[in-house]
């Protein structure tokens, strides 16, 4: 590497060794200090080694919707560097809290995706689709969807998702029209002007669960309205072309999540005592696992895991597995203490960790009713530096809409040529 010296004579590679082992909230406020560290720190080889230095620190990423207002909110916290002791208490960082928004979430490499935001004070008027990230407090407002003519008092339908080859990010938004057919638009983050254009879609059916994006290949599970039967819709996020995988293998749908299963998609589910549908006072029995070994030939893998006799009896969501394989389960929000399970399936070992925020405790997680919660999020900054994100959610707090506990004005653009 190049030996340029920076101010102070701090050699150019010592100075990304240091700043690499930041958080992107503080590379973002270093960023501001000069037009000469902005320029230092948006430099590619800078990016590829904070990209490095962030695959080993992986967070746990909460966003929570509060009762009735619909505001949202969002933590991380570290995954614990072993959950399997007695006893684990890891404290969770407040980044921002979002405008209402009535419309669940959707998340692709550390950026988030809400269809329906409300920018005014006024419910439901000039409510916007918004792509934010939640740690740095950029965000991008996306034009909004002309619904199609004959559609149905169904709400439209939307995946996010990632291509890691061309770096695009991309909306998928489905539609519902009379006699269940529906139309397939979507929009390209940061290409040229952003627009809302129609894919053709040759397979019949309706989106029946959220989605996961892996390695740029979107997978969400549908119900096939020809056969009234489910599958796996795949839909590559980089050709946009769409494919139907069959799911049979997963029986009735209720309770399955898909998750990230070592770069494949799986479907994992709880099943409980005296019945696979969760019940006050039933303990988990086994957790079952379906993994898509081979996309072409549609093979599955199935794997059943006997749950810790230990095990709690409090409601658990599975959240997703991490690279070390430990599949990562929440409780309802209405615990207290709030806990995060990390179940090993080859160990068949349970730990619960308990997360403690600024304050010491989260007695402000019992206010909300949803929670949704995204294992080993890596911060990169060749995507929360973007292009699409073009502005801050700082310029927007004077109208009350917005808050964050960073109080320094670096969120803000990052071309500030």
């Amino acid at each position: 590497m190049k030996r340029v010296k920076t101010i102070d004579s701090i050699p150019i590679d010592l100075f990304f060794e240091i700043f690499s082992r930041l958080p992107t909230k503080s590379v973002g406020r270093c960023r501001c200090v000069s037009k000469l560290w902005s320029s230092i720190l948006g430099r590619q080889e800078f990016t590829e080694l904070f990209l490095t230095k962030s695959l080993t620190r992986p967070r746990l990423l909460f966003a929570l919707e509060r009762y009735n207002s619909g505001e949202w909110f969002f933590y991380s916290s570290p995954h614990p560097q072993n959950p399997y002791e007695k006893s684990t208490v890891v404290a969770v960082d407040f980044h921002i809290k979002f405008p209402r928004s009535p419309s669940k979430c959707s998340y692709a490499s550390g950026l988030f995706y809400f269809p329906d935001v409300w920018i005014s004070k006024n419910k439901g008027e000039d409510s916007v689709p918004v792509i934010c990230n939640p740690i740095t407090g950029q965000y991008s407002i996306l034009p909004k969807p002309i619904s199609p003519k004959l559609s149905t008092k169904r709400e439209p339908i939307s995946f996010f998702g990632f291509d890691p080859i061309e770096k695009q990010f991309k909306v998928l938004l489905i539609h519902t029209v009379v006699n269940n057919e529906t139309v397939h638009r979507i929009l390209t983050l940061g290409a040229g002007k952003m627009r809302w254009r129609n894919i053709q879609c040759p397979l019949a059916h309706y989106p029946a669960r959220e989605g996961i994006c892996i390695n740029g290949v979107l997978y969400y599970l549908a119900q096939q309205t020809n056969r009234k039967s489910y599958a796996i819709v795949c839909f590559d996020v980089r050709t946009e072309k769409f494919k139907l995988i069959d799911a049979k293998c997963f029986g009735d749908q209720y309770g399955i999540k898909l998750i990230n299963y070592k770069g494949k998609v799986c479907g994992v589910r709880l099943k409980y005592k005296n019945g696979s549908e969760w019940k006050s006072g039933r303990h988990i029995r086994k957790l079952c696992m379906w993994v898509l070994e081979d996309v072409e030939k549609q093979e599955w893998s199935q794997y059943v895991y006997p749950f810790p006799k230990n095990g709690y009896c409090n409601r658990l969501f599975i959240v997703g597995m991490t690279t070390t394989c430990e599949i990562v389960l929440s409780e309802n929000l209405g615990s207290k203490p709030y806990n995060v399970c990390y179940f090993s399936p080859e160990r068949n070992t349970l730990q619960c960790v308990n997360f403690q925020g600024v304050e010491g405790n989260l007695e402000e997680f019992k206010h909300f009713n949803k929670l949704y919660a995204f294992v080993d999020h890596v911060e990169d900054l060749s995507v929360n530096n973007a292009k699409q994100l073009m502005s801050s959610l700082f310029g927007l707090r004077n109208l009350g809409l917005f808050q964050s506990i960073n109080k320094f004005d670096a969120l803000c653009p990052l071309d500030d040529d």
